[in-house]
């Protein structure tokens, strides 16, 4: 069902109450500008916009498996700009659906895992700065902690379950984390090393601290 097209001139088509931190930032100042030039194109349409993003994700992770750091950081950067495009899209052409958000969620697993298993393809192609098997471990961790961030936020949320204060394993501070690595990684090839190890103990860590948050909650009934 389609929601009442908001002012132009507002704040409130560029973010929403949940972005935090360099999302946010991103949306106000690169996806805000461009969701603008793109809104005149009539025929466009929010859902174009997701499979851009996603499609301009997966290329990013290909690329950085081959082992182009710096193109895998770029392309990456336009996919998460992309990214919040379409939600404001949809927002500022009163196009907002439920089954659009949860287009948008599911994609963005597929972006966000290619350019994690991308980036750990990278690494398994330098010099070893630590044995394989520690490599794929730590980019096991950083998998499922990733994915675990994102699925205990949803059902959450859909339980109704305070988590706290917003932390700093949010999806655009983990893809920032990513993006900012492979970009810097012609200055030292092994640089998405801090990457992978900050997302294989940060997001995990987050994860615990969630459980044993809720753990309070165990007298309230479904």
């Amino acid at each position: 069902m389609a929601t009442k097209q908001p002012d132009i001139g507002s704040q409130s088509w560029r973010t929403k109450p949940t972005d935090r931190f360099i999302l946010r930032w991103i949306k106000l100042n690169l996806a805000s500008p461009l969701t603008l030039l793109l809104v005149r194109c009539r025929w466009l349409r929010p859902w174009m916009i997701s499979l851009m993003a996603v499609t301009t994700g997966l290329v990013a992770g290909v690329i950085f498996a081959r082992g182009y750091g710096l193109a895998a950081g770029l392309i990456a950067a336009v996919a998460q700009i992309l990214d919040g495009v379409d939600g404001q899209l949809a927002r500022l052409t009163g196009t907002s659906s439920r089954g659009g958000a949860f287009w948008d969620s599911v994609l963005d697993r597929y972006a966000d895992g290619a350019l994690m298993i991308g980036m750990i393809l990278y690494l398994s192609q330098q010099p070893p700065l630590l044995p394989s098997w520690l490599l794929y471990l730590t980019g096991a961790a950083a998998l499922l902690g990733c994915n675990l961030i994102s699925y205990s936020t949803a059902r959450a949320d859909g339980l109704d379950l305070d988590l706290g204060a917003p932390t700093l394993a949010s999806k655009g501070t983990r893809t920032a984390a990513i993006i900012l690595c492979a970009l810097c990684s012609p200055l030292w090839y092994n640089l998405p090393w801090v990457a992978l190890i900050y997302l294989a103990i940060h997001s995990n860590w987050v994860v615990l601290l969630r459980l044993y948050r809720t753990k309070k909650s165990f007298h309230r009934p479904l």
